[in-house]
């Protein structure tokens, strides 16, 4: 496997504070998520790293062990396990067990594993950890905004999982022992879900606010009086201020995208108009509109 510096992601110190870790992926998680670089691969791939770095050092065991054992972090009771057996067999430096090469407590973790386990008679004795798995599964807005449950196939197997209201595209959770089987009687590995949100055609979500357009007639935007706005779980009705200008944007509070678990709590919905200006006039309305022009 190779090495991903978790710190470097996060553009961070080694010696950072909790505080720190989580200031540093607010920061960049708002950067580089994907609502705000919809076309860029890049955003998102960086986005998935951001998510992963903050998954291990905000947890303060796995920030232990991913200091202490770097890209073998997953397997550090493993190697620890290893380490206890190797010393009640003799001295932990030197010895020698089967594969033709003996480690001294120092240097690669990978390299000991496989010098350990890769052909050695003690392998049908030793525990290992299932592989961790990753998987996509996509949802519209319209789904991403309930709680509800969904069957993700694996493998040949189904798995239900119950999915927050206010999942974030691009989000990822772990469902942990649902991963590949251990050897050995080890425990399974844990099942990393990527989740992927489509675009929806006249809503845009940013963070938990949603933003769309609704059209005002002409005579409304001029003389003010209410119009029907839809939101995500219905139609609202609204007033209309008189001479409402193109492009005025209203906002209804509460009407937005549902905070992930944070029950009861909603963003809100951010309403641009745009005047629909008449067309196919009659003779009297043309009349009319060319006396109007006079008055100016």
């Amino acid at each position: 496997m190779e090495f991903i510096d978790y710190y470097k992601i996060l553009e961070i110190d080694k010696s950072a504070s909790a505080d720190q870790v989580k200031k540093a992926y607010r920061k960049l998680a708002r950067k580089f998520h994907p609502d705000l670089n919809p076309n860029d691969k890049e955003a998102h791939k960086k986005f998935q790293q951001i998510n992963e770095a903050n998954e291990v050092l905000s947890d303060p065991d796995k920030r232990k062990k991913y200091d202490q054992y770097g890209k073998d972090w997953q397997h550090a009771e493993h190697f620890e396990q290893a380490k206890q057996n190797q010393s009640r067999q003799g001295s932990n430096t030197g010895q020698n067990f089967g594969g033709g090469q003996s480690f001294s407590g120092e240097g690669d973790f990978s390299s000991f594993f496989e010098s350990m386990f890769g052909g050695s008679t003690r392998q049908g004795h030793t525990k290992f950890r299932g592989q961790d798995l990753h998987a996509e599964l996509q949802l519209s807005l319209v789904n991403a905004m309930e709680t509800h449950q969904q069957t993700l196939t694996l493998n040949g197997k189904n798995i239900r999982i119950t999915i927050p209201a206010g999942i974030e595209n691009g989000q990822i959770i772990k469902l942990k022992g649902y991963g590949a089987p251990g050897a050995n009687g080890g425990p399974a590995g844990d099942l990393y879900i990527t989740f992927q949100i489509a675009d929806h055609p006249h809503f845009k979500r940013m963070g938990n606010d949603l933003h769309t357009t609704a059209s005002l007639d002409l005579y409304t935007a001029l003389l003010g009086g209410e119009t029907t706005i839809d939101t995500l779980n219905g139609k609202v009705k609204m007033k209309v201020s008189a001479e409402t200008q193109p492009g005025t944007k209203v906002r209804l509070k509460g009407k937005g995208f549902p905070v992930y678990k944070q029950e009861g709590k909603f963003g809100d919905l951010y309403v641009t108009y745009q005047v629909a200006l008449p067309t196919n006039l009659t003779e009297k309305q043309r009349a009319l509109f060319t006396e109007l022009s006079q008055l100016k």
